[in-house]
């Protein structure tokens, strides 16, 4: 029906013409007419023509239900609209539930969807299951999952959870933790809720703990010794294991085995680290591959659709990976692919205004900057940016200095660009764009001149690590404080490299690839700037340079992006 003839017949049912069904709640009185009423579910077409109500009949008491929800109930099928709050979400959904109103149900869970928060997200989830909306319960699944942590440290509404509830969140490879106690603490916190009652699921919830992958000062000083687990005869085997599997670990070292047990296998990242393209053996590559932080462990990902590329840059923007620029064998590049990591989908969207190869780019604002790079002739000091609203690059203010082989980053509102190579000579010189005035400042200049380095935003500064003087690859890095106008030398050393990829996640530095003067390389360094310490990650799957790197959070479809975890097997 159109909604103009759903505005006759509700002006038709507050004056009472035509209506033919009275529906008494409480007491109170509502008139309707019966074939507008069976037209929003199953509840009224089976009332108004089973065969126990006949057609005459005009009168139908209605118990269960509060007058102020029926009169809402019959407003929504005849405006298909009403006002939802945070007042009324749930008792509309129950008697939209209740009436099998599905369209007021469904627009009932994308309000509490829009509202989920730490607070509210684990009642929201039992609110979801018991009234079987799926696509709702999913959806704050993920949620409680990704946020447990927090969750864990300030939402009272844990501790209402079930046995059964908690032990089927906490069992889940999703389950965004860095580290397993987070997973033990949220049980010891439930338990002590009320102990007398809850003790006697720590076996239970005990065998959901990844408890191989703890520190074993942790495991033995506050799991082994914790008062729920030492006085329970349960949990006894379950520790004994425990230390037979940790035991085993130290012996012969983790392998893709383990990850066929809960108690051994590592959780999900819940973001992922990307390497793609770049030169190797003498070539370029279309290689991706992907790094799973948890297990420490790089898995090829490459997709079908992607040709080989390199001295590219990499941004990740709104679900999207873009690929700009760069080379292959025989030609430098102005073009730009766009890669959908859900989807796993390539495309093309429109061209840069030049070819750059050695480009540097970053994203500010929801905007994409190429800079620099070098064409079929030259090193380049244009720059130009980028509006996936409205698939246009346009070229705003060139920089000082021709600059390939450079590197950039985004920081507080403005873009940042080190280092380079002119066509002449390697720079230390690094400028500042701002966008509100479409100008480059020149700021101050780096310790060492750089080529082929890696320039990335961490810890509130601007990184330059690495590169080339021109003679030598570098293995120093050095930091940006754009308050203060200098540049500070961090102590730690890195490997000599130029030409790597580099990028921030799970607050550590890495250092992907590279070139280390005489080979292309397949280390991989990470960098804590709380610690000041460099440590050594996975290596790649494949020695390579020219790569370029982005990070990627929160995939729904992460597990075609880790090391499998497909076996569900306990130990």
């Amino acid at each position: 029906m159109s909604s103009m003839g759903f505005d006759i017949f509700n002006k038709f049912r507050l004056d009472g013409i035509l209506c033919d069904v009275i529906i008494v709640v409480a007491g109170k009185e509502f008139k309707a007419h019966k074939n507008i009423m069976c037209s929003c579910g199953s509840y009224f077409r089976t009332l108004f023509t089973s065969g126990w109500s006949s057609t005459e009949k005009m009168v139908y008491n209605i118990p269960g239900v509060a007058p102020d929800m029926m009169n809402a109930i019959i407003e929504y099928v005849y405006t298909r609209s009403i006002s939802i709050t945070v007042h009324n979400v749930e008792q509309l959904l129950i008697a939209a539930d209740q009436f099998d109103v599905l369209g007021l149900k469904k627009d009932c869970c994308k309000f509490l969807e829009c509202h989920l928060c730490i607070d509210n997200c684990i009642g929201i989830y039992r609110f979801a299951d018991y009234y079987y909306c799926p696509e709702l319960k999913h959806k704050t699944q993920l949620f409680i999952l990704y946020n447990f942590e927090k969750i864990v440290k300030v939402s009272e509404e844990l501790l209402q959870l079930p046995a059964f509830e908690l032990s089927e969140i906490i069992e889940k490879d999703d389950l965004n933790v860095k580290q397993e106690n987070v997973v033990f603490k949220a049980i010891v916190k439930w338990i002590s809720g009320d102990p007398h009652d809850r003790k006697k699921y720590m076996p239970l919830l005990l065998t959901k703990v990844r408890l191989a992958l703890l520190d074993a000062e942790y495991f033995m000083c506050d799991v082994k010794n914790n008062d729920y687990v030492r006085d329970n005869e349960a949990c006894k085997p379950i520790i004994i294991n425990t230390l037979k599997v940790i035991n085993q670990l130290n012996m012969s070292g983790p392998s893709y085995l383990n990850y066929r047990y809960l108690l051994t296998r590592p959780r999900l990242p819940d973001t992922v680290l990307f390497a793609f393209g770049g030169w190797s053996k003498g070539t370029t590559t279309n290689s991706i591959e992907a790094f799973d932080a948890r297990a420490n462990s790089w898995v090829n990902v490459t997709c079908h659709g992607e040709s080989p590329r390199a001295y590219h840059g990499v941004v990740y923007l709104n679900g999207y990976v873009y690929l700009i620029g760069g080379c292959d064998n025989r030609d430098k590049f102005n073009t730009v692919r766009c890669f959908d990591p859900v989807k796993k989908m390539w495309h093309e969207v429109s061209s840069m205004h030049s070819k750059r190869c050695y480009v540097s780019v970053t994203v500010l604002n929801n905007l994409i900057y190429a800079l620099g790079g070098c064409n079929d002739h030259s090193c380049l000091s244009t720059a130009e940016r980028y509006d996936p609203e409205t698939d246009r690059w346009a070229l705003i203010s060139s920089m000082h200095y021709r600059r390939s082989e450079a590197s950039a980053a985004a920081l507080h509102g403005k873009v940042y660009i080190c280092g380079g190579y002119t066509g002449y000579e390697c720079l230390s010189r690094a400028e500042a764009y701002s966008p509100e005035t479409n100008q480059w400042n020149l700021i101050a200049s780096m310790t060492w001149r750089r080529r082929g380095l890696g320039v990335v935003t961490y810890q509130q500064c601007i990184y330059a690590v690495g590169g080339s003087d021109g003679i030598n690859e570098l293995h120093r890095a050095e930091f940006y404080n754009p308050l203060k106008n200098i540049w500070r030398t961090i102590s730690s050393s890195f490997i000599h490299r130029s030409k790597f990829g580099i990028e921030v996640m799970d607050d550590l530095l890495f250092i992907v690839g590279g070139v280390s003067g005489f080979t292309t390389i397949y280390h991989v360094e990470c960098y804590n700037a709380k610690t000041e310490k460099c440590y050594k990650a996975s290596d790649l799957g494949i020695g390579r340079s020219g790569l370029s790197c982005c990070v990627i959070p929160g995939l729904p479809n992460v597990r075609e992006y880790a090391v499998p975890r497909d076996s569900y097997n306990e130990i």
